[in-house]
């Protein structure tokens, strides 16, 4: 997507004072933060390379300069990946193919009984769930356009009643949207997307002007569920090897724990739903 790299390097420079690496300030500064000369400077770089690079006029970059500005920036592991990513997008390819999931890999989540999970795609994409999970999103009652945890989480109007923790999911959705858009910027559903939630929703479009960079490992959500109440959800989430771009996300609740007990509620209470 044109200008993430020049964007993501400004909103970086924004958020660090030059008192905090030892400079002197000195004149009106029009903006917070760090001054692109401040950056080339202490990267050991000439200001023009720089000024070019933020405009993305710059030559393809070397490992050695992305460290050394990741290092005055102060980027975490993550925003440095996503950093050689906008800085060095790939070649234009032949499109993606469609998004399979293995009869293996759906056959391993219906043994997860007693744990929600769910096998996410590129543009978090929902491809795949156990019956747990399905009895704790309703995901066999969306259309396929529906089963997206972006559109759920920002154009859904029961999400904020469902997720306690509503902000910081909403963050962490946006976090690991901008990485996937840096892995792949050439990805035209992924762009329409964004801009479909930008349109609609005033919140996404704040967050997304952040360029904050969040990968999906694992955490816990806060669920209000409208059967069985609050669930406090621990999750892990696994790549899959051979297809980078699918993870396996499982909600491990405590065994014994009042979530773990609700759980048990729930899958009863789907399994009595079913028709004989």
């Amino acid at each position: 997507m044109d200008g993430d790299l020049g964007d993501f390097l400004r909103s970086r420079r924004a958020r660090i004072q030059p008192e905090e690496l030892g400079l002197t300030p000195y004149g009106r500064r029009r903006v917070p933060g760090l001054r692109r000369e401040e950056v080339a400077q202490l990267a050991g770089v000439s200001v023009d390379y720089y000024i070019r690079l933020e405009q993305g006029r710059g030559p393809m970059v070397s490992d050695a300069v992305l460290d050394s500005i990741a290092r005055v920036l102060r980027l975490d592991a993550t925003e440095q990946a996503h950093l050689k990513d906008v800085a060095r997008p790939k070649k234009r390819g032949t499109p993606a193919p469609s998004q399979r999931v293995r009869p293996g890999l759906r056959l391993l989540l219906d043994t997860l009984s007693t744990a929600p999970a769910f096998v996410f795609g590129r543009r978090m994409d929902v491809l795949a769930w156990n019956a747990l999970g399905d009895a704790m999103i309703g995901y066999t009652g969306m259309s396929p356009r529906e089963r997206n945890v972006p559109r759920q989480i920002f154009l859904d109007p029961t999400a904020r009643e469902m997720y306690t923790d509503w902000e910081a999911v909403a963050a962490e959705v946006v976090g690991y949207l901008r990485l996937d858009a840096g892995r792949h910027p050439d990805d035209n559903e992924l762009s329409a997307l964004v801009g479909e939630l930008s349109v609609k929703s005033e919140h996404f479009r704040r967050l997304w002007a952040d360029h904050q960079v969040k990968e999906k490992t694992h955490g816990v959500k806060l669920v209000s569920h409208p059967v069985v109440g609050e669930l406090t959800l621990p999750y892990e989430t696994l790549t899959l090897p051979g297809d980078p771009d699918q993870m396996l996300v499982v909600y491990t609740p405590e065994p014994g724990s009042p979530t773990a007990e609700r759980l048990s509620v729930l899958a009863s209470w789907t399994a009595s739903s079913l028709p004989k």
